[in-house]
């Protein structure tokens, strides 16, 4: 990189749910540097029965039973050097069948994730890029935007943790959006349908929420201009609805392709931004598929621990640096999502790494994978994912709301509904009632009378994500406020509610 950076803009776009061997170890076969997945000697996880499953191509794109990925269950993954995986899924789904569990070992082939592979055999891989911690999303997404999760390593999915939602209030740590604010960087969050990184309270104060916009304005405003374009952006996926493009199964993971390309383009078609942007693409974690990589001890972030120490990073995930200032070619510097936080801090001088926690110090930043001279003019102009594609092979699929992920943020946001004393949100959040769940499991074992047995419950789950959009955009747009504590609850205040 020259002494004077060229890159004055940083995207970053972070997906869930899926491991490198899974999404990127086909580029083995592109270039040989790549540490992925060599059919010719394919790795091997064993089932509870003892059966043995090897690392396999599949042209599955959507995986109907989501492998587990908390805390426990990623421990029992990783035993024995990453050979537990198999069994973990079987002894979560005793009833599933070979093929299900074949998923888990699943790997797409060279060109079957047209914008992922696109853009990976242009740019940079990270082949050594780690989750932040080996759990589930929202102790990753903590780490990727403030360095550390407080402690906590889980979502809230128990009963207690639901009638006690001050649970979520403990994210109040200081996070990236506040440096760059405190220095005079601009930075913008996109979202589809509700931000997730609202989890971090701060980013509900009133200097904040407001740097929060829908996806709309990216594409049709904002990346149109580099003049007025933000130093850092966070493009938040859509997490819920049939068109979620978030890459959490069972949904099509081409809509997330389709997503990759769409900002791509965005930048690339706009040469000002273009030549000055680095686009950094992550996922949060693995989602419990395979990956052959055992993760490397970490430096916890803080004192703050729960009951895992968080010395330790997760799975393995994919991840890509996309800009003319990167080069073709892989990058074996292991990094994880505190990385880009060190790379932002030292770029725009936002104060000491430590002051995002000790993790963040002690990572290695991502300038290290930063070193071309001169802008390359041989990049992939444009990037075309086939709208054929975008079809589900299972549109019932698309239709469930199942995902600890999905169940969480309806808590956070009946939480935040609460706070904003505004009774426009009442309506939508009535459940579906236990007429409508009998009728959609049911419905789900007679294909032909499913889309009419499941209506009821469908048109519910459709109140809940209208009531999160609506939600979502009264707030950011200041149409209504939520108020919080000026400090943290006390922690056995917390456990009394």
């Amino acid at each position: 990189m020259p002494s004077e950076s060229p890159i004055r803009h940083v995207v970053l776009l972070m997906l869930e749910n899926h491991s490198f061997d899974q999404m990127l170890g086909c580029l083995q076969a592109f270039n040989p540097e790549v540490d992925g997945v060599d059919p010719a000697h394919p790795r091997v996880n064993k089932d509870k029965d003892g059966n043995s499953f090897p690392q396999k191509e599949t042209d599955e794109l959507q995986t109907k039973r989501d492998p587990r990925h908390a805390v426990a269950n990623v421990a029992t993954q990783l035993q024995d050097g990453n050979s537990g995986f198999v069994l973990d899924f079987s002894q979560a789904y005793p009833d599933s069948t070979s093929d299900e569990r074949q998923e888990v070992m699943g790997y797409y082939g060279l060109g079957k994730l047209p914008a992922l592979h696109a853009l990976a055999k242009n740019f940079t891989i990270c082949d050594r890029w780690f989750s932040s911690m080996p759990g589930p999303t929202w102790p990753n997404r903590f780490f990727a935007l403030s360095g550390t999760s407080s402690g906590q390593v889980d979502m809230p999915e128990t009963k207690q943790q639901e009638l006690n939602p001050l649970w979520y209030i403990h994210q109040w740590q200081r996070t990236i959006f506040d440096l760059l604010n405190a220095n005079g960087r601009r930075w913008k969050t996109y979202y589809y349908d509700f931000p997730n990184s609202w989890l971090l309270l701060r980013q509900l104060a009133p200097g904040n929420i407001t740097q929060y916009h829908h996806i709309d304005k990216f594409f049709e405003e904002d990346a149109e201009d580099e003049s007025t374009f933000p130093e850092f952006v966070l493009i938040e996926p859509k997490y819920f609805g049939q068109d979620q493009n978030d890459d959490h199964p069972p949904h099509n993971v081409v809509k997330a392709e389709k997503l990759i390309g769409d900002v791509y383009n965005a930048i690339r078609s706009n040469d000002d931004l273009w030549n000055s942007t680095l686009f950094v693409i992550a996922f949060d974690e693995h989602g419990g598929f395979y990956d052959h990589v055992v993760p490397p001890a970490a430096e916890p972030p803080d004192s703050k621990q729960n009951r895992y120490p968080l010395n330790r990073l997760g799975v393995r995930v994919p991840a890509l640096l996309v800009s003319p200032w990167v080069g073709q070619r892989v990058e074996h510097t292991v990094f994880d999502h505190t990385s880009l936080l060190k790379y932002l801090i030292e770029k725009w001088n936002l104060g000491p790494p430590s002051i995002l926690g000790n993790r963040t110090a002690s990572a290695n930043s991502l300038a290290v994978a930063l070193r071309e001279t001169e802008f390359r003019n041989d990049t992939v102009p444009f990037i075309r994912v086939p709208y054929n594609k975008l079809i589900p092979p299972h549109p019932e699929l698309e239709k469930e709301e199942d995902t600890s992920h999905q169940h969480s943020i309806h808590l956070f946001a009946r939480y935040l509904e609460q706070r904003t004393g505004d009774s426009r949100f009442q309506e939508a959040q009535k459940h579906p009632g236990t007429w409508a769940r009998a009728k959609k499991r049911l419905g789900q074992s007679l294909i032909k009378a499913g889309n009419s047995l499941t209506r009821d419950f469908q048109q519910a789950q459709g109140r809940k994500v209208e009531r999160l959009t609506n939600l979502a955009h009264g707030l950011a747009n200041r149409d209504v406020t939520v108020s919080f504590p000026d400090k943290p609850p006390d922690a056995a205040e917390s456990a009394k509610e």
